[in-house]
């Protein structure tokens, strides 16, 4: 059996861990069944969610079994970590709408069948029932308020105020490892580097009641080279659901990243071999764009299937070749032709607001029709609708069709 071990830290997934020699011998010698947590606050996973899934995908090929927890029992109180503020509570009714979300994404990146299929489990199932005496007896007093209150997660929230429903949420995922453990032999939590105190709570807990074989292990958050995280868009969050994030925006995304971060996505979002990445990553100059192309499709394929991420590809192929089939590229229908083309940018959302919109015009950065917009004022009319459409650029390679009731 392949140690997974080696092929996440070759493709730079891993970022901390705890007892790495024990880790690999024990990943070495059999299948270890491990959970990935993700909090249903939405009703699609986005690409913060990816590398998770990656990893978990990764770890299953190499034949360990994946637990997907949901946290519809913790979402209720809602994760303080890399937070400010209070999260709004959420509803079992919301929650449980986005718990059937998550399977349908969530299946394209594992397989539920098999010996070491994954499985789904929701953490509502057994925090929602608990007897507040009994947790606070039995796990609460396993746990130092001066330990937990050094945690980062908790360091940041103490500036705002810190609530103590929010203080029990360390304790809540630490009960979920240890019920896995019990329940299903989970031997190892893992989730992304802001999750590395929650994560040492369920290990030393297993290990407080006397089991030995509890892990944890955290990998790198997305991010550019200049340490932002990947995902946003002027829309906000890049989603995996096509109706919030069609493909071709979805493509258009990976396609326009920044050259430094080309062997990252490749490494991170991709399950091409090693060899390839580095071939790809090591192209420079132009040639870095076929790097790119690559990237923008794979990625797309592996979220949206590969006959979107073709057309997605065939859309900007025409877009920047002057050819092709224009029906993939992004569209937004306006009531009426005369419109401002303030109002258009922010219907098209290539622009979240008017004054952003005169930003983009005044630095030339808006085209319509090939046409540089100069005039903030302009009002689109008839002649920009020629063959029955306007097309509407921001910079160099933002496209976007305007269609008209």
């Amino acid at each position: 059996m392949t140690n997974v071990l080696d092929i996440l830290e070759e493709r730079g997934y891993i970022e901390q861990m705890t007892h790495e020699q024990e880790m690999k011998e024990l990943f070495a010698k059999e299948c270890v069944p491990f959970y990935i947590g993700f909090d249903p606050t939405a009703d699609s996973l986005h690409v913060g969610h990816f590398v998770s899934m990656m990893v978990a995908s990764q770890m299953q090929k190499a034949g360990h079994k994946p637990i997907i927890l949901v946290g519809g029992g913790t979402a209720t109180i809602g994760d303080p970590s890399g937070k400010t503020d209070m999260r709004r509570m959420m509803s079992r009714e919301e929650i449980n709408h986005n718990v059937e979300c998550f399977k349908v994404q969530l299946s394209k990146f594992l397989s539920f069948e098999g010996a070491n299929a994954a499985i789904i489990v929701n953490n509502a199932d057994w925090l929602l029932d608990l007897n507040f005496v009994d947790f606070m007896r039995e796990i609460g007093s396993l746990f130092s308020v001066n330990k937990m209150l050094a945690a980062e997660c908790y360091k940041q929230r103490m500036e705002t105020g810190l609530t103590f429903f929010e203080l029990g949420y360390m304790l809540m995922q630490s009960y979920d490892f240890l019920h896995l453990h019990d329940t299903y032999g989970c031997k190892m939590q893992m989730g992304g580097n802001d999750q590395w105190s929650n994560i040492l709570g369920g290990v030393d807990l297993i290990r407080r009641i006397g089991h030995s074989d509890s892990y944890g292990l955290t990998f790198k958050l997305l991010t550019t080279k200049e340490g932002k995280k990947m995902g946003k868009t002027e829309k906000g969050a890049l989603w995996l659901d096509a109706s919030k994030t069609s493909p071709y925006e979805f493509y258009q995304y990976w396609r326009n990243i920044a050259d430094a971060d080309v062997r990252t996505v490749l490494c991170l979002l991709t399950f091409l071999p090693m060899d390839e990445v580095n071939r790809l990553s090591s192209l420079q100059d132009e040639q870095i764009n076929e790097a790119k192309k690559v990237a923008a499709f794979e990625i797309t394929k592996l979220i949206h299937g590969e006959e979107e991420a073709r057309k997605a590809q065939e859309a900007a192929e025409a877009l920047f070749g002057g050819s092709g089939n224009l029906d993939n590229m992004p569209t937004t229908t306006i009531e009426k032709m005369e419109m401002p083309i303030l109002d258009v940018l922010i219907s098209a959302g290539l622009a979240p607001s008017k004054g952003q919109a005169r930003i983009l015009i005044g630095q030339g950065g808006i085209t319509l029709n090939d046409t540089k917009v100069e005039d903030t004022n302009y009002i689109l009319s008839s002649k920009d609708f020629k063959d029955g459409y306007a097309i509407l650029r921001k910079g160099k390679k933002v496209f976007h069709k305007i269609l008209v009731k």
